[in-house]
């Protein structure tokens, strides 16, 4: 598995390139926040630009023709279109809203398999993990965000335990090595802190997430109001970190993923503890 991550981390520096943010206009509004112990984080359109604005909501290039090139690359014949994709993605949402799962998230390489099965190409796990990544850099071009290693260092420098709380999928953590040239550990994030969607079959906004994050927290003596989470979307990030307790920071520094979500009920009394345009503004904030 080594081995494969290694393959795995040069396809995705092989298939990157530099982005920009999008300015917004959205005002940076800086308070500051006493006594955190914890700075926990979304990925897609916070810590790392995302040209589609988030993991799984959009194509940024032409789907079909990446569903091919993928699948090419990989030594299977180009066939098949990116609907495949979405169909078996809404198929195992709808099994799983079923089952009373609200938010629901799904395995990547599954729904590959599902997918080539369809196509009758089966392939083994090595195959569908390096598919599915080669698929996503192309739909979805990710870069590190301006000043990313700067704040992660200065945070850890404070004390800061840090975590992650995305919806994301196997190769989403791989992104921090391919660019950064460290591990999760190694930058400072506390594995116990760390929550993925993919990992629990359900995805944000759903509470669940942010419960496990506060538990682990709680267990290594850090109350939730000592922690701050800071993510691009209201809904997504906001409306559930503030559900347990969570200080928050909305961040609006790219366009691309900034979502208010202004017209969503759920939304209505979303008020973020700090506005950020830039990551390094949030050694400001924190003593």
């Amino acid at each position: 598995m080594k081995e494969l991550d290694n393959e795995l981390l040069e396809r995705i520096r092989a298939l990157s390139k530099p982005l920009e943010p999008r300015p917004t206009e959205m005002g940076t509004r800086l308070v500051q926040l006493e006594g955190i112990e914890a700075v926990l984080f979304d990925i897609y359109g916070t810590l790392f630009i995302s040209a589609a604005g988030d993991i799984g909501v959009g194509l940024a290039v032409d789907g079909d023709l990446a569903f091919r090139s993928a699948m090419e690359t990989v030594g299977l014949p180009p066939r098949g279109e990116a609907a495949m994709l979405t169909e078996a993605i809404e198929e195992e949402h709808a099994r799983k809203r079923a089952l009373g799962i609200e938010y629901p998230e799904v395995d990547i390489i599954d729904i590959w398999n599902r997918v080539l099965m369809k196509l009758g190409v089966p392939a083994a796990g090595s195959t569908l993990r390096r598919l599915a990544l080669e698929y996503e850099l192309r739909v979805n071009p990710v870069w590190p965000m301006p000043g990313l290693a700067e704040i992660l260092t200065g945070l850890r420098r404070k004390g800061m335990r840090l975590g992650l709380i995305s919806n994301a999928q196997f190769f989403t953590p791989l992104l921090f090595p391919a660019f950064l040239d460290r591990s999760l550990d190694d930058l400072g994030f506390v594995s116990d802190f760390c929550i993925f969607s993919w990992q629990l079959g359900e995805a944000k906004p759903s509470r669940h997430l942010f419960d496990l994050a506060a538990t682990a927290l709680n267990a290594s003596a850090i109350p939730s109001e000592r922690v701050l989470y800071l993510g691009n979307d209201c809904l997504n990030d906001l409306w559930p970190a503030g559900q347990v307790g969570f200080c928050t920071g909305l961040f609006a520094g790219d366009a691309r993923s900034l979502r208010l979500r202004e017209g969503d009920p759920r939304c209505s009394d979303v008020k973020p503890d700090c506005v950020f345009n830039h990551l390094e503004e949030i050694l400001q904030v924190i003593d």
